[in-house]
């Protein structure tokens, strides 16, 4: 891809140049010029939101059945696309071919999954609700919210944005996305195809820039909804700024997730599933099962066959085909995680083993991944989200401890259980604080199944019929039945 200039605000098939200044955008595996991105000024933010609100009453009445022959249409032209949206994954995140494919596969699934509830219909219906008194009949029905504000990250910027945008114009609503300034060409491949498929103009709209545009656009007073998906305490930021204009809110955050390894695992399972959850996407992921319990008297056994896998792992760029995890995002990113490493080792952590680079990694953002054995539980490396390739291993001697160590953290987004006994797994499945539990599994996530989190992960869910929900307001209406 070559260095071109995305504008700074794109209205459908409309473009407006910027008014201020443009910034850069680095291929995270080597530091190269990917892009130049123009920043929207507070004047294009109000032509965005304006947009989203004049076209929002037709998009709203248009029947759900229409909504979803779009949203077919963006999913399979998804589908079509599929090579050059993994290249540009590839390219900016600097993720292995598997992963970035693996992204485009969500995209297209997220779309054709909520063009089918609009092709049932009976997520739109209006339906009766039993009431005491039989002179009168009451029914309920769900309508779009508004315009909506999608703000995402650059951990997963097509991926996240699938999991909003999707959702918003199933539900009726028109929305105003702001992707990361750091990945922002992959929402603009997306916004294409978007355009491609026919999306009406100022049903979507499309904002550069970094934080402050996305704190302008969220306090926008034309904005009904947001969705955020970020740190928590930019998640908190944000509540703080709907606040005012009581906006609904739907805040995906952090997470310190754990990944509970019993007596009966399967010790070559526990190892790969502590591999995926710890250090794909060189850990730069809120679901990152970064706590690791193991029961004591596997222990030894995990810890050996865990660094050989470890360092079995080749962390080289994109480009190079038996690339297992490839860079942190950025120089800035990358500083911070090796300082909450050595904030972490100062504090009595100590090192159990690390990964490797490959030859290969030049000036990209790399690092080896990295183990830290029983560190104490007030340690930041085991406490904290470091959103690196960093995994901390401590042993437990029976279900009560594991449960106790496992919930004794501030977030609750995820967690992953290994067991062979199904009545064990029944007990972490309902006991675990989490808003998602994987029993023997990797970290499979479906359009039909809800994502989302408890305490410090947030507030809502993302994705399924309650995904769809966010963006709606239940109303009511009772009617009169007898003269």
């Amino acid at each position: 891809m070559s260095a071109c200039t995305f504008p700074a605000v794109r209205i459908g098939t409309e473009s407006l140049n910027s008014l201020e200044h443009k910034t850069a955008v680095h291929a995270a595996a080597s530091g190269e010029l990917v892009a130049w991105q123009q920043i929207a000024s507070a004047a294009q933010i109000d032509q965005a939101v304006l947009a989203a609100r004049a076209a929002l009453p037709e998009w709203h009445m248009t029947a759900p059945a229409l909504r979803g022959a779009l949203l077919q249409r963006v999913a399979a032209l998804v589908e079509a696309q599929r090579e050059s949206l993994v290249q540009i994954q590839m390219q900016v995140n600097g993720k292995p071919r598997f992963e970035a494919n693996c992204d485009v596969s969500d995209v297209a699934a997220c779309f054709a999954y909520y063009a089918e509830l609009c092709r049932e219909g009976d997520a739109f219906a209006s339906a009766p609700v039993p009431v005491p008194d039989t002179s009168v009949a009451a029914r309920r029905r769900y309508e779009a919210v508004g315009v909506a504000a999608l703000v995402v990250p650059w951990n997963f910027p097509m991926v996240t944005t699938a999991w909003k945008l999707a959702p918003a114009l199933a539900a009726g609503c028109t929305v105003v996305l702001k992707p990361s300034e750091l990945t922002s060409p992959a929402e603009h491949a997306l916004f294409e195809l978007l355009n491609q498929a026919g999306v009406p103009a100022g049903v979507v709209s499309l904002v550069n820039g970094g934080a402050p545009v996305g704190a302008a656009l969220v306090a926008h007073p034309m904005i009904d909804k947001i969705s955020f998906t970020g740190s928590t305490a930019v998640g908190k930021q944000i509540m703080r700024s709907a606040a005012d204009g009581l906006k609904r809110t739907t805040l995906e955050l952090g997470g310190k997730s754990a990944l509970i390894v019993r007596e009966d695992a399967d010790l070559e399972l526990a190892v790969q599933l502590a591999i995926g959850g710890a250090f794909t996407n060189a850990g730069q992921m809120c679901s990152a099962t970064s706590r690791i319990l193991v029961h004591h008297s596997l222990y030894d056994r995990f810890m050996k066959d865990f660094q050989s896998t470890v360092q079995a792992l080749i962390v080289a760029p994109p480009s190079d085909p038996t690339s297992a995890m490839g860079p942190l995002i950025s120089d800035a990113h990358r500083s911070r995680v090796q300082a909450l490493v050595e904030q972490g080792i100062a504090a009595g952590a100590e090192v159990a083993f690390s990964g490797q680079l490959a030859g290969t990694v030049g000036s990209g953002h790399f690092m080896a991944p990295l183990v830290i054995a029983a560190p104490d539980e007030h340690n930041i490396l085991w406490r904290d989200e470091i959103f690196g390739p960093v995994a901390c291993v401590r042993s437990f001697d029976n279900d009560a401890q594991a449960l106790a160590i496992a919930n004794s953290t501030a977030y609750g987004l995820v967690a992953t259980v290994v067991t062979e006994s199904e009545e064990a797994a029944a007990k972490y499945e309902t006991q675990l604080r989490a808003g998602l539990v994987w029993i023997n599994t990797p970290q499979l996530i479906f359009p039909q199944v809800c994502w989302g989190g408890l305490g410090a992960s947030g507030i809502g869910r993302e994705l399924g019929l309650q995904g769809l929900r966010s963006y709606q307001e239940l109303r009511h209406a009772v009617h009169l039945t007898t003269g």
